[in-house]
């Protein structure tokens, strides 16, 4: 790697030179290492691509759309994780195994969206989100929160989760009060 000083224009438009007051800066990649083209539309996509060739959690997305909250816990320590993992990060085990979460919990805390939503959700504005505490497990997952105005919510309300069908085949959770 080759370190130049920025360079600035002469007022008689010679040949740029050195500008010592600026800090070195590396010189960009050729154009041959460069990547070019659009912008890639998932990238400002908030729910993952779900097939196998596309992840290796793929049967996260399958249980989901079977209407099951899933994650995976490693069969050598225990462990229980979130978000789903390919190689447990405590001992680096991939012998990891699929288990059921539970359907219910409590709002840890929230926070509605009112202005500035994501790609793709203008329309929903306001809703809320927050972290919701499952019974019985040591999880604190995020996500939306549906079945009541972000200004009715409340900590410790009781929410369930809520496996959805995005609209094109793939599927993500949410959290809906329970009443």
């Amino acid at each position: 790697m080759t370190v130049d000083l920025p360079r600035r224009r002469t007022s008689t438009g010679d040949a740029p030179t050195p500008d010592a007051s600026s800090p070195p800066r590396a010189d960009p990649a050729p154009p041959t290492e460069r990547k070019s083209g659009p912008a890639r539309p998932f990238l400002l996509d908030f729910v993952p691509l779900e097939s196998e060739k596309d992840t290796r959690l793929a049967r996260f997305f399958e249980r989901l759309a079977a209407g099951r909250l899933s994650t995976t816990r490693c069969a050598r320590d225990d462990l229980l994780h979130w978000p789903p993992r390919t190689a447990c990060p405590r001992c680096h085990s991939e012998e990891l195994s699929w288990v059921d979460l539970p359907e219910s919990g409590r709002i840890y805390a929230f926070s509605a969206v009112l202005a500035g939503a994501p790609m793709g959700m203008e329309a929903d504005v306001p809703f809320a989100v927050g972290l919701v505490d499952l019974d019985g497990v040591p999880l604190r997952l995020f996500g939306r929160i549906e079945g009541r105005p972000w200004a009715d919510l409340a900590i410790g309300l009781a929410v369930r989760v809520e496996p959805y069908d995005v609209g094109d085949g793939r599927w993500f959770y949410r959290f809906r009060v329970v009443d």
